[in-house]
């Protein structure tokens, strides 16, 4: 059974940070924190769970950070 509010919760935070990583590319002119950000909002549209979600996004940041670090 889902949690609706954990999962509205994960899904406010994921979502934030996405438009944080969007904004912040488009205004820098960067595709990865554009793309990254974009793929962050788009999560809580796919994923159901709190938890999977979560580890989802973090995966998402940490790759944000990583490629960005050596491409951009």
């Amino acid at each position: 059974m889902m949690d609706t509010s954990s999962t509205l919760f994960a899904s406010l935070i994921w979502g934030s940070i996405g438009m944080g990583f969007a904004i912040y590319g488009k205004k820098q002119r960067t595709t990865v924190p554009l793309v990254g950000g974009i793929l962050l909002m788009g999560i809580s549209y796919v994923i159901g769970s709190a938890l999977v979600m979560s580890l989802v996004g973090v995966v998402l940041v940490a790759g944000i950070v990583w490629v960005g670090r050596y491409v951009d």
